[in-house]
């Protein structure tokens, strides 16, 4: 998910760029002036509260202006992300929004300040003046308004500088040109942030040949254990000829090998969007080891999906595979495919649970052609904040 905050005083273009970033990025807007007139206009719960206070003279408060927006995040999960504008407008609200972000799983990439000059500003909204007839836009009135601006931006912009995500961006050059410099600036932010899937499913649900395909879609790195461990196999090494024997009899190979190689896997990884995990994590030690895993690279679990498919489908897949040059090691023999089936309901569904608790679990049905299931797996794939 990208969220942005944009920032500038009156006459910096921010309406005109916000435009630009809510369609290139599908952000959803977010102004705490226009939340507030629908819920006015809805007469909703928060609405009549803040009517009561308007119609006594008051401002509406923080408390009331934070559940407005947590309500609007809350109704819009398909959105890619959010842009804010207008909030947070002071330093208190800085830590508002902090704390709404923590409490809904996810930050603010990026606050984007429009820097123009106040005689600039105030140029640009004379001549907005001419045309518009607003009566707010004579001089005394715009410095006014400047004024005022400064005073209560200044301590906000400089709660984002602490945190390292303030970017400033010359509001003073063409329209086209301060574009540019915004889109630069969020496919930094995009670069930052990896995108990891983990996709399970009871083996012979065809999640190695769809994540493959995902990962081709979507440009990500597909880190396969199956297929590492038979690299492994291939070299004929020592470590190679453990896992074979291992696959021999039905066992499953152990953490400290399997570690070890993703591991590697993801340190040779350079320049990548992001991972989707096939059969990793197996066992709710290794989920905790891939969390580990993924945040020593400054990252975390994006989505998961599970592939659904009734158990008398899964073994006639698995029969038939045996008797192919896709036939595995545990395909061998009906004993072994009962108890690799046995394995992932023991081991791995607590952690499919685990990760449904976390971070909720999509569920896709596997049955069909590999490319009616593919087209499910996309949708899943989209589901909630999509990859960047």
């Amino acid at each position: 998910m990208l969220n942005i905050a944009l920032f500038g005083p009156p006459g910096a273009g921010k309406g005109t760029q916000s435009e630009f970033l809510i369609k290139e990025f599908k952000l959803f807007y977010i102004s705490t002036g226009d939340l507030l007139r629908k819920e006015l206009a809805a007469e909703s719960k928060l609405g009549l509260e803040a009517k009561s206070i308007i119609a006594s003279g008051g401002l509406v408060s923080d408390e009331i202006i934070v559940q407005i927006i947590e309500k609007t995040i809350t109704e819009h999960p398909d959105a890619d992300g959010f842009l804010f504008d207008g909030f947070p407008r002071t330093y208190i609200q800085c830590y508002i929004l902090e704390g709404l972000m923590i409490k809904l799983d996810t930050s603010l990439n990026c606050l984007i300040s429009l820097e123009v000059d106040e005689e600039e500003s105030v140029a640009r909204l004379l001549n907005r003046g001419k045309s518009s007839g607003r009566m707010d836009d004579n001089e005394q009135v715009i410095r006014n308004r400047l004024k005022e601006y400064k005073e209560k931006t200044l301590p906000v912009l400089d709660f984002y500088k602490g945190r390292g995500i303030y970017r400033q961006v010359d509001g003073g050059q063409s329209i086209e040109k301060v574009t540019e410099d915004i889109r630069s600036i969020v496919r930094e932010e995009q670069a930052k942030h990896l995108f990891n899937v983990v996709i399970f499913g009871y083996p012979g649900s065809g999640r190695g040949s769809q994540g493959a395909a995902l990962a081709k879609k979507y440009g990500l790195e597909y880190v396969s254990t199956g297929s590492i461990l038979e690299k492994e196999i291939k070299a004929g090494s020592a470590l190679g000829k453990r896992i074979q024997e291992l696959y021999e009899n039905g066992q499953l190979v152990p953490d400290e090998i399997v570690v070890e190689l993703i591991e590697q896997t993801l340190e040779r990884a350079k320049d990548v969007k992001g991972f989707i995990f096939k059969g990793f994590p197996r066992t709710l030690v290794q989920s905790y080891i891939l969390d580990g895993l993924l945040k020593k690279h400054g990252t975390s679990i994006s989505r998961v999906i599970e592939l659904e498919l009734p158990t008398l489908e899964l073994i006639k897949r698995l029969d038939e595979r045996r008797n192919t040059e896709r036939c595995m090691p545990y395909d061998t023999t009906t004993a072994k495919i009962v108890q690799r089936l046995h394995d992932h309901e023991t081991l791995t569904v607590p952690v499919i649970e685990k990760y449904q608790q976390l971070h909720g679990v999509v569920k896709v049905d596997g049955m069909g052609s590999f490319d009616a299931v593919l087209a499910r797996m996309e949708a899943a794939f989209n589901t909630g904040a999509k990859p960047l």
